[in-house]
Order: C-alpha cells, then sequence, then structure tokens
C-alpha cells in the first residue's frame, strides 16, 4: 500500500492565523484538488496528520470540526480524489501529549490502524514540526511544501539538522516529485 501523509493547513488549505473555525472559513489552495485527485489516480493513499488545538481552545467543538472535515472529504470525492483516513490532535501544546507534531502519535496511530511500513511511506507538509514528526515516525521520505509556513520553514532548515528530502512550490508540485521518484 503506497502512503502519503499530508498536512492539512498551509498544505491542502490557507492557513489562517485566526484558525479555521467553520466549513466558510475554508479555502482550498490552489491545485491541492488537483493533486490530490492525481495521487489517487495513481493508488496513492492519502492519510491526513493534523493538529487541531482549536478544539481545546474551546473554539470549534470536535462534531464542527468533523462537519469541516466531512465537508473537505466530500469536494476532493467530487473532484476525483480520496482520503483514506484523518488524524487529528485536538491539544494546546502546553498539554504535552504525544499526538501534537512535531511528535510522531498521528503517525503511530495510523500505522497501528492501517499495518504500515513507515519506511515506505511519504510526509508533505509545510512546518518544521511536519518534518520533525515524519522523522520521528520514520517515514521513509519527507517533502516541504513553500506554501502556509513553508517559506519561513524553508528557512528554519538551512540553519537546523532538520532537513527535507525535497523542497516543493505547493502540493501539487510536491505530488509530481513523488511520482517521478
Amino acid at each position: 500500500m503506497k502512503i502519503v501523509f499530508v498536512d492539512r493547513d498551509g498544505v491542502i488549505n490557507r492557513d489562517r492565523s485566526d484558525y479555521v473555525k467553520s466549513w466558510s472559513d475554508f479555502e482550498f489552495l490552489p491545485g491541492s484538488l488537483d493533486a490530490l485527485k492525481l495521487l489517487t489516480f495513481n493508488d496513492y493513499h492519502v492519510i491526513l496528520i493534523t493538529n487541531q488545538s482549536v478544539i481545546n481552545r474551546k473554539m470549534v467543538t470536535e462534531e464542527e470540526l468533523l462537519n469541516i472535515h466531512a465537508k473537505m472529504e466530500d469536494a476532493i470525492v467530487g473532484h476525483g480524489g480520496r482520503i483514506k483516513a484523518i488524524y487529528y490532535c485536538p491539544h494546546v501544546p502546553e498539554d504535552g501529549c504525544s499526538c501534537r507534531k512535531p511528535e510522531p502519535g498521528l503517525i503511530e496511530q495510523a500505522k497501528a490502524d492501517h499495518g504500515l511500513d513507515l519506511s515506505r511511506t511519504c510526509l508533505i507538509g509545510d512546518s518544521l514540526r511536519d518534518i520533525q514528526c515524519a522523522r520521528r515516525a520514520g517515514c521513509g521520505k519527507v517533502v516541504l511544501v513553500r506554501t502556509g509556513h513553508g517559506g519561513k520553514t524553508e528557512e528554519l532548515c538551512k540553519n537546523s539538522d532538520v532537513k527535507a528530502d525535497h523542497v516543493a512550490d505547493d502540493l501539487a508540485a510536491a505530488v509530481k516529485w513523488l511520482l517521478d521518484k
């Protein structure tokens, strides 16, 4: 099974400083729907992993987040793509949980649920937390996108021992790189 872990905010949709709190706040980034369709067409299973502290910040309920995700999935399916599973961390950083990226708990849960060989997976994200999470979990490939926080993260990585295997302009370019491998 070919698996790609994908972060949500800043990769699939526009990241907002005031958080995505409703479906009306959710805006797909250009090319992201086509990229997800291309992954699906090429027999990749997409697993979304995302920090969603909006729940513990009391900005949305878990039910409201699930509604946003259901509408996102409907739009992706309507465009020809598919999300195999969604894993999210509801905690704020101060909670010290094992599921909030950069900790690898979300990926480890997906591994347990789906019997994954993580060395054969890829993670696509826009933040240093995403890259650190993938490395800690043992993902085979890590792609940083410049959308969302990616531009800032690219600079941080230059002065860090945390590196991506590839840097792409956006999800579409990341998928193209992955398919060319």
